[in-house]
């Protein structure tokens, strides 16, 4: 694996990961809301490897990557950090870009902006695609709402209250579970306060957008998802052209953390059908 960086458009220092053979097709993992790259863990990170050029991106205000004081309620900004991670390794076609939860919004930001000629595929994951009040892709469920304000805070008493009530929906049942839940725990502490709040302090409607798409996308979501309600994911699946939609039975946020052999079948099954 290296660890390698590149700036967006403000300046701000983008940190991202590459592992797997060069020569293969790229996917691109964006993580979602107070997470970083490491969300996905070293067994579904290796078995993409394994198959694909892997690029896993710490979006900016998160993990390594930079935390500037403002930007996050800029669409166009997002848009750029993604490019400027595919300019920086070179890549102008044929790449599948993969979102979990806010990552799926940063991807419809980038594709807003600079189209998909360099894109052939791409993945939803408990993914919202839009946000603002009214905006059906970026519906947010039981867990989420509940951790609203106090997963703002800068109290530190009132921050690990509100992110612990997110229980068991990053992880779905918790056995043998344990150091993945506290590490992706420890991420959403770590993601500065400000950035929390930051991220949702926008509004970004990309319904057009999903209307309007001609790349395959497959919309993976639980069906008990309780940080991003399902009917997101059903919303994108209904306005693509070319959605593929698997709605895991019982799944709740973290469908690769809950079933991560499942997970990599199917991403596998997507990614090598695009031709």
């Amino acid at each position: 694996m290296a660890i390698r960086e590149t700036v967006g458009v403000d300046g701000t220092p983008l940190v991202y990961s590459v592992t797997g053979a060069p020569d293969a097709r790229t996917l691109v993992l964006l993580h979602g809301w107070a997470q970083s790259s490491k969300c996905w863990g070293p067994g579904v990170l290796d078995e993409l490897a394994a198959r694909y050029r892997v690029i896993a991106v710490d979006l900016r205000g998160h993990g390594y990557s930079g935390a500037p004081d403002a930007g996050y309620d800029d669409s166009a900004i997002w848009a750029g950090d993604v490019d400027a991670v595919l300019t920086a390794e070179g890549v102008t076609s044929g790449a599948v870009l993969l979102g979990w939860s806010y990552g799926g919004l940063v991807i419809c930001d980038y594709l807003a902006s600079h189209g998909t000629s360099a894109v052939d595929g791409v993945v939803l994951v408990g993914a919202i695609t839009s946000i603002g009040r009214g905006e059906a892709g970026g519906k947010v469920g039981a867990a989420m709402r509940a951790a609203i304000p106090g997963a703002m805070s800068e109290e530190p008493r009132d921050a690990i209250r509100a992110l612990g009530a997110f229980g068991n929906a990053l992880t779905g049942p918790p056995e043998g579970k344990g150091a993945q839940s506290q590490a992706l725990f420890g991420a959403s502490l770590a993601t500065p306060p400000r950035v929390r709040a930051a991220l949702f302090n926008r509004s970004a409607s990309h319904d057009e957008l999903l209307r309007s798409l001609d790349v395959p996308v497959l919309v993976l979501h639980g069906t008990e998802d309780s940080v991003v309600d399902v009917s997101a994911g059903r919303h994108a699946a209904e306005l693509i052209p070319q959605a593929r939609a698997s709605f895991w039975e019982g799944c709740d946020h973290g469908p690769f953390v809950e079933d991560p052999d499942r997970f990599v079948k199917e991403v596998g099954e997507f990614v090598d059908n695009l031709g």
